[in-house]
């Protein structure tokens, strides 16, 4: 008689597991929600910007708001190096909207 294999440790429950997987689920919707928020917000930046003739980038205000967030990341035990990746990111995504808006970009 063949043995059965053992199963995925996945298919066990695990109500302690199953409590941090739907907490960082939440998390991460919020994130996204957060996110579309900022780029609507951007959005409406970078299309003042166009109307304005504005440059489509602030390297002063960029140079800020990470040392800014570098700071809070620290504050929040988070690693300030992460931090400012994410936030460049999200910063150079932002840059190229405001030049496409301006029929410059991509």
């Amino acid at each position: 008689m063949a043995e059965t294999p053992p199963q995925p440790a996945a298919s066990f429950p695990d109500a302690t597991l199953a409590a941090y997987r739907a907490s960082i689920d939440n998390i991460d919707a919020a994130l996204i929600h957060m996110l579309a928020e900022r780029f609507r917000i951007t959005k409406a930046v970078g299309a003042h910007k166009a109307a304005h003739a504005l440059p489509p980038s602030d390297p002063g205000r960029e140079d800020r708001q990470i040392a800014r967030l570098r700071k809070l990341a620290v504050d929040a035990q988070l690693d300030p190096d992460f931090g400012e990746k994410f936030l460049r990111f999200i910063i150079d995504e932002v840059i190229r909207h405001h030049q496409q808006a301006q029929g410059g970009g991509d």
